[in-house]
């Protein structure tokens, strides 16, 4: 049964979140399509963490600050959350855009950080591989590219989405343009500042991820010290989505430092 959604509030800015499990905390940030269902992913690592989903400012019905301009400043607001809230010797997994959040984080500040998993992280290019376009994708393109498995994606195409819904996406929608329209989805700089992160670090991609291609994985298997680096079959952009399994036992073991 999936925790209840409640507000919490730093510095005066509110936002949804999800808490469930015991033990060491490990902080979901979640990618552009904002907060997921809480499924088979967040129950795996909520039986064996203290796990903590918020949704990101500028989300759903999270409040939409103007302090929070890009992506570095959400890094830098994710600062503040953890202040907030006291924690220390973290788990930070972030998928797609939590991921380039979560990376810039690590790179200002290693020191409240057990662990790092990067899913299919924003955040780089790589000459010569053209990424996806999102924000140019239909409804049933967007759908369909973000997954290998397409029954995944008809149930997608096939869910009922409530008035309410609609204006999170919407809105959801909005606040990843803004975050990732220019340059598109990559900052040039995060590149030459990944050797600052100090903690265990893993970097999972699909095989066949169609927006940000698994080439993709390199430069940061390439830019942070002692990083590894998994690549797993059969599944496109959402991993945690398409291959939870898989994915929470990487993560596992990857914070378990192993």
């Amino acid at each position: 049964m999936p925790p209840p959604i409640v507000k919490h509030a730093t510095r005066g800015i509110n936002v949804r979140l999800q808490r469930a499990g015991k033990g060491e905390t490990m902080l979901f940030l979640h990618g552009a399509g904002g907060l997921p269902p809480w499924g088979p992913f967040c129950e795996a690592l909520s039986a064996k963490f203290d796990l903590i989903m918020p949704e990101h400012p500028g989300f759903g019905d999270s409040d939409t600050p103007d302090v929070i301009r890009d992506v570095r400043d959400m890094a830098m607001y994710y600062l503040d959350f953890l202040d907030g809230l006291n924690l220390n010797k973290v788990h930070l997994v972030g998928t797609s855009l939590g991921g380039w959040i979560a990376a810039t984080l690590a790179v200002r500040n290693c020191t409240q950080l057990a662990s790092l998993a990067l899913l299919a992280p924003a955040g780089q290019r790589v000459k010569g591989a053209p990424m996806g376009d999102n924000f140019v994708w239909t409804p049933e393109e967007n759908a369909r590219n973000l997954v290998f498995n397409q029954k995944i994606a008809e149930a997608m195409l096939g869910a009922n989405m409530s008035p309410e819904d609609e204006d999170r996406a919407l809105k959801n929608r909005f606040m990843a343009t803004k975050l990732g329209w220019e340059p598109r989805w990559h900052d040039p700089a995060l590149g030459r500042w990944l050797h600052r992160v100090k903690v265990p670090t893993l970097v999972l991609w699909g095989a066949d991820d169609k927006l940000f291609p698994s080439v993709y994985s390199k430069p940061w298997v390439e830019g942070i010290p002692g990083a590894k680096c998994e690549i797993i079959r059969e599944c496109g952009h959402l991993i945690h989505v398409e291959k939870a399994a898989e994915a929470t036992g990487h993560i596992i073991k990857n914070a378990s430092g192993r």
